[in-house]
């Protein structure tokens, strides 16, 4: 009964692994596959700047720009002075602030008018008991607002696009030249851009948030190109408000991943959702653990909760299979890969440390590996192999992505990927914990103060 038992742990845990190794193979392999039909190298993007999308900027559209905000008056200036410019209205939803966040968010809009930028700055005031009561709820405010002055001034929703921004965030320079033009495919319903973490050389957090954001999920989302289902994200996020309004008054979800929710709605309706490889965003890392841990569980929670959908993407008749699986087997990563491995991987640490032959001499005598010498060489060998031969891959194309980053430092973040597992595992966890205790609250994560007109790496923005 108990080799068994042994033997079936030994499947279970051959095929995780084989899943989240293939899965992680055909995510990059495809990224790169993108990248060269899209003519952009990995390091596209690598050293730009921010605070300048509406450079080289000639297409047709018009854009509003939705900022919801909670107690953001320390970086709500400068992202609103970066996103001003022809054609474009920023609506900054002040949900509730306890400081001086709108009153911040006029005075950029009126600095950026006297130095002769273009635009226009609303500031929508949230008061209790409606504030405060999540992303979707500010958004889905904001886009009423919106539709009002569509309406109003005779525009187009299908010649519109709404933007969604983080209050920390900043688009980089001539990103919207890249940008719109996706939209000329009237079944684009959605972009999103890849995402660099402007303060990460603050501590090892932040550099290992950007070493995940860039080097692995943007390369992975320039993947899910090629079945245009690239996953949307609530800084730099782009949609055509004609396809806001086909999903109904209130497009966003009380989701704790709304961006996620909405991606979801658009695709099962025959949305296409890109990225682009020549635009970025950026925005502040968290920099302490408890706060990463707390963003990070309820990111778990919002994706584990999204599989109660999947009965859904299976039924749409306007996705394509190729496309349903993708984001099928997206949504399965938590279920799937993430919490057993979190079980598997102890168990397989186990074994090794009580029997380090267990990965090489499992089931054979000792000498079928050329005697005893090279017994532990080839044990650690096989160890190594299988804890970090992703963190040899992402660790190279982290280094490709930004030359500044520097090869020990690369390696440093792609090995301590497997360290870092267990704060991820952790916060699976305790999102499933949440789940099964119907918590569905979430606590903002706040930003840190920084230096104005201050851009990525400390190079001075022009807006």
């Amino acid at each position: 009964m108990k080799n068994v038992l042994l033997k079936t742990v030994d499947t279970i845990g051959c095929a995780v692994i084989g899943l989240s190794a293939g899965y992680l193979a055909l995510a990059m392999g495809a990224g790169l596959l993108e990248l060269h039909r899209q003519r952009a190298k990995l390091r596209s993007q690598g050293d730009t700047s921010y605070g300048r999308p509406h450079l080289g900027r000639r297409d047709p559209y018009h854009l509003y720009v939705l900022v919801p905000c909670l107690n953001e008056e320390s970086v709500i200036g400068t992202t609103v002075g970066g996103l001003m410019g022809p054609r474009t209205t920023v609506v900054v939803v002040d949900d509730g602030s306890d400081d001086a966040t709108g009153a911040a968010a006029e005075q950029a809009g009126a600095a950026a008018h006297a130095a002769g930028q273009q635009g226009e700055v609303t500031v929508l005031r949230r008061e209790p008991p409606h504030a405060r009561q999540g992303k979707g709820e500010a958004l889905n405010h904001a886009i009423r607002v919106v539709r009002e002055r569509v309406a109003a001034r005779g525009q187009d929703p299908a010649q519109t696009v709404v933007c969604v921004m983080d209050a920390d965030g900043r688009l980089s320079d001539r990103a919207l030249s890249h940008v719109m033009p996706l939209f000329d495919d009237p079944r684009v319903g959605g972009v999103q851009l890849g995402v660099r973490i402007r303060n990460r050389r603050s501590n090892f957090l932040t550099w290992f948030q950007d070493y995940q954001f860039w080097a692995m999920a943007a390369v992975t989302q320039f993947g899910r190109n090629l079945t245009k289902t690239v996953s949307l994200g609530g800084n730099g996020q782009f949609t055509r408000l004609c396809a806001l309004d086909s999903l109904g008054e209130r497009p966003w979800s009380q989701s704790l991943t709304e961006d996620l929710d909405l991606a979801i709605s658009l695709a099962v309706r025959g949305r296409r959702l890109r990225t682009t490889a020549h635009a970025s965003v950026d925005q502040q890392g968290v920099s302490d653990l408890r706060r990463l841990i707390r963003q990070r569980t309820r990111w778990y929670q919002g994706h584990m909760t999204a599989i109660g959908r999947m009965g859904e993407i299976w039924r749409a008749p306007r996705m394509g299979h190729l496309a349903a699986l993708e984001m099928f087997a997206y949504l399965l990563v938590p279920w799937v890969l993430d919490l057993p491995w979190s079980l598997l991987f102890q168990y397989c640490l186990y074994w090794f440390l009580r029997s380090p032959d267990v990965l090489v001499l499992r089931g054979r005598p000792a000498a079928a590996v050329n005697g005893t010498r090279l017994r532990l060489p080839l044990n650690l060998l096989a160890w190594y192999l299988l804890a970090f031969a992703p963190a040899l891959a992402t660790s190279w194309t982290y280094l490709r992505r930004d030359k500044n980053v520097g090869l020990p430092r690369a390696l440093l973040l792609g090995h301590s990927f497997v360290v870092m597992n267990y704060m991820s595992f952790l916060c699976a966890w305790r999102a499933l914990f949440r789940m099964l205790r119907g918590q569905t609250g979430w606590t903002k994560t706040t930003r840190e103060a920084e230096g104005v007109g201050v851009a990525a790496e400390g190079v001075p923005s022009a807006a």
